[in-house]
């Protein structure tokens, strides 16, 4: 049953992935929005999710029972101004970025009091995401439950303290990017000492997957799981490594921070 209707205002990366969620889960709305300012977006979008509407501008959107705000921080406030005014009683308002907490939304928008913070990660495109939420105080238990379980289409969703969605935006949902692109170059060096495409994508699969479960599963400390292979090919740079670690993801969380 067709209870819902959803907007989205900004037609980036998060926006799809979401759309790709609710594709893949065969979930129906009353109505699919999305509005961007940047037309080939939208129009790409389009394409992609025939049964999503264009929206001719951000207010049409905020008219709409569920709005996701799918913009980057620096965005957000300037947005909420220009459509402040066309929320119905009793919609709720989605933030996905970090930084804008719920009292600066619930300042821009005082007439809304169901405002959620969730902090998406790209793997829930395969369903498979890990996705802090936060919300408002004035939510009732019940409106929680509902968004709790809409969201976990997505994957693991919970509900944490909000002053610690910014940390998960750095362990979480940035996380992938500090090795995706380790994995595609190991692939590509397998394939240049010998090994075919398959092979190489299924050495470096494999063996990750096992790796994990060997740190977090095995009963052994990180250290007794490091010692296990005795060549380090790479050991002599790792200092190196967890130096860029700390000053890039440190750095990242300062900005970030409310």
């Amino acid at each position: 049953m067709k209870t819902k209707s959803l907007g989205f205002i900004g037609g980036g990366r998060i926006t799809k992935i979401m759309l790709q969620v609710i594709a893949n889960n065969k979930t129906e709305y009353k109505a699919l929005v999305v509005y961007d300012t940047n037309k080939e977006v939208v129009t790409d979008l389009k394409n992609q999710f025939p049964e999503i509407t264009i929206a001719g501008s951000a207010s049409e959107v905020a008219e709409q029972d569920m709005v996701f705000i799918a913009l980057h921080p620096p965005a957000i406030m300037e947005a909420l101004e220009l459509v402040k005014d066309h929320f119905k009683a009793g919609s709720i308002v989605i933030s996905l970025a970090p930084k804008i907490t719920i009292a600066k939304i619930a300042a821009k928008l005082p007439n809304v009091k169901n405002i959620v913070r969730l902090i998406p990660n790209a793997t829930s495109i395969v369903n498979e995401g890990y996705n802090p939420a936060c919300f408002a105080p004035a939510m009732s238990d019940w409106k929680k439950q509902t968004m709790l379980t809409i969201f976990r289409r997505m994957g693991h969703t919970f509900e944490v303290p909000e002053h610690k969605l910014e940390s998960y935006a750095i362990m979480s949902a940035m996380l992938p990017t500090y090795f995706w692109f380790q994995w595609k170059e190991l692939i590509e060096i397998g394939c240049r000492i010998g090994l075919t495409e398959d092979e190489s994508r299924n050495s470096v699969r494999d063996t990750m997957l096992a790796a994990l479960r060997t740190y977090f599963y095995s009963d052994l400390t990180p250290d007794e799981v490091i010692d296990l292979i005795p060549v380090k090919p790479i050991g002599e740079n790792e200092s190196q490594i967890k130096t860029i670690y700390n000053d890039k993801l440190l750095s990242l969380f300062e900005k970030i921070k409310p």
